[in-house]
This record gives C-alpha cells, sequence and structure tokens, in this order.
C-alpha cells in the first residue's frame, strides 16, 4: 500500500468524517523526506528558476522539517543541461530530449526513495520536472491520481501549445496526451488517471488546453469556483477523487500563489490563493493522509522579494506535511 504522510502502519485510524476511505493517523515513527533537487529551466522562457531549489533550500527547509519530526536526507539536484550549451530541435517541444534526460534522473531518485519508505520530495525548477516525478511514481505503482495546485493547467500539447514551452505540458504528458515524444523507457503512460487528476486555483488557460479539459474529463476548480464554494469545500471534493490505489501526488507550482504573496514566479497571475487558503489547502492534505509524495516548483529568486517566495513554499511544504498550530 502506498502510505500518506502521516500515515503510520501499526495505527488505523479511519478518515470517513474527512470524506477520503485512507487511513489517517498521527505518525508516531519516525517518517523519512527525502529531498530530490531538479534545477531545470529548459522547460520555459525566464532564466532563473534553475536557482529554485537552492532558494528552497537556503530559506531553511532542511531544518523546518526535523522540527516535524522527520529525517531529511537532500540527493542535492540531479544533472541537467542548460540553454546556452543545448541545440534546439523542434520549436513545437523546445529542449524535449533534454528535459526527458533530467526527468529520466528524477524518476530513478522518485522509485529509489519510495521504494525505501521516504516521502519523495521534489525541489524545481520549471513544471516540466513533473513528467519525472509521476514517471517515477507510475513505475513503481501503476497510475495514480495527482492534486494540480497552479494558475494553469499545463496540459497543453505540442500540437496547441503557442509558446512550445514544456513547462506547459507535463500534465498532458502524464495523461498521455501529449503524443509519443514523450515516451521512455524510464516511465509508463499514461501515469495518472483522468478521473483521479483534480486542478485548482486555475485562473488561466490557452484555448487549446480549455478544448482538452473539456474533453478528458479532469476535475478543474477554478478561482472563481473557490470563490464561490471556499478552499474547504473543494480540497475535500478534490482529496476524495485522487484517492485510490497505486499512488497519490501533490504538484504545487508557487504561481498558484496570489503574485503578491509570491512574487518570485515566472508566469504571475492576478488573483491566486490567499496565505490562509494556500495553507488550509495544505492542511487538509496533511490532515487526509492520502498523498505520499509532493513537488515544488516555479521558485524564480531573480524575480523574488528578499526570498519571500521560497520562504513560503518552505512554509507550505510544512503544512503538507502535517504543522499544526496547536
Amino acid at each position: 500500500m502506498y502510505r500518506g504522510f502521516n500515515e503510520d502502519p501499526h495505527d488505523g485510524v479511519g478518515a470517513a468524517a474527512f470524506g477520503v476511505s485512507v487511513p489517517v493517523v498521527t505518525p508516531t515513527a519516525q517518517r523519512e523526506v527525502a529531498i530530490i533537487g531538479a534545477a531545470l529551466d529548459l522547460g520555459q522562457g525566464r532564466r532563473g528558476v534553475d536557482m529554485g531549489p537552492s532558494a528552497i533550500r537556503y530559506a531553511g527547509l532542511e531544518e523546518r522539517l526535523q522540527s516535524l519530526g522527520y529525517h531529511v536526507r537532500d540527493h542535492g539536484n540531479v544533472e541537467t543541461a542548460v540553454p546556452e550549451a543545448t541545440a534546439l530541435d523542434d520549436e513545437r517541444a523546445r529542449f524535449l530530449p533534454e528535459i526527458k534526460e533530467t526527468c529520466v534522473r528524477i524518476a530513478a531518485k522518485v522509485v529509489e526513495e519510495s521504494s525505501a519508505g521516504a516521502i519523495p520530495l521534489v525541489l524545481g525548477g520549471d513544471h516540466s520536472v513533473a513528467l519525472g516525478t509521476l514517471g517515477g511514481l507510475a513505475s513503481m505503482h501503476g497510475p495514480g491520481g495527482v492534486l494540480w495546485i497552479d494558475a494553469h493547467s499545463d496540459i497543453n500539447t505540442p500540437e496547441t501549445s503557442p509558446s512550445g514551452n514544456v513547462h506547459g505540458m507535463p500534465l498532458a504528458a502524464a495523461l498521455g496526451l501529449a503524443g509519443p515524444e514523450f515516451d521512455s523507457a524510464a516511465w509508463p503512460l499514461p501515469a495518472v488517471r483522468p478521473q483521479r487528476v483534480v486542478l485548482l486555483g486555475l485562473r488561466q488557460t490557452d484555448e487549446g488546453e480549455r478544448r482538452l479539459l473539456r474533453e478528458v474529463g479532469v476535475r478543474v476548480f477554478t478561482m472563481s469556483e473557490l470563490d464561490r464554494i471556499g478552499v474547504e469545500r473543494a480540497m475535500r471534493e478534490a482529496l476524495d477523487r485522487v484517492a485510490g490505489p497505486g499512488f497519490v501526488h501533490l504538484s504545487l507550482d508557487m504561481d498558484a500563489l496570489d503574485p503578491e504573496l509570491a512574487p518570485g514566479v515566472g508566469t504571475p497571475v492576478r488573483g491566486g490563493l490567499t496565505y490562509r487558503e494556500a495553507h488550509l489547502a495544505l492542511e487538509l492534505v496533511a490532515e487526509s493522509g492520502v498523498a505520499g509524495s509532493l513537488e515544488v516548483v516555479e521558485v524564480n529568486p531573480i524575480l523574488d522579494r528578499e526570498n519571500t517566495t521560497a520562504l513560503t513554499a518552505v512554509e507550505l511544504v510544512a503544512s503538507a506535511l502535517g504543522k499544526t498550530i496547536i
């Protein structure tokens, strides 16, 4: 069984009241978190996001997780190519071969740590790293579910993308919808099931993405819907939907937050999650116990103010991993 963040194999407290049929428990044995850095910026057009993993570490990630009782093991960063030394072959999916090479390395680390019972925590880099995270999880557990917290749907394909930037394609790739260019011996596709994919915080899409979202049937909570029904109700439905066999992964793009709170992102969109809405969402992830891996992406220190976005990322990770006020 794929255990969630707060699950102890010796405890069987149920989560029926939460609406999720996966145990919710307080950890009694020390869990391990494995940090996997992916300083990849080939998937988007603004430089600086490759420094995101370092910024998040500098913001005190390891110390914060240790304060929650976790043993932390940091793998450093997987090897990545850089644009200056990389030839561009296809404008439809820019630098895809090099991105896949990095994602293969991420997938291998995710498999290694997941097999050892640790919680894989992937630090981006741009959101194209999610192909490696989800691919690694799927290669070990079979297709699973993902809660994708993001201002964007990242469900473009090489045919629909206006920019050709791969950080706008990883969810389409994980769903097996982006074409054979995304295939690899390192992962099966699809890596996630559409009925177990939830997008939360969405507020900007391209026309091709809107069309594909309607066709594939994933659950989308736009910011407009969150305004109407509230974060708690949306998260309870989302967590119930993504729960199930295989794995459940949390993918957090920091541009899901309002740019006033997270200025250090490459594609900011006004009107995002507030500080408390974001923390509530991730506190509910921890309470549910359904997720067993997470990633934080798109922190760009060049665009940030006093490392604010990285500091916020650390606090959000802590909430997702069980930080409580009392």
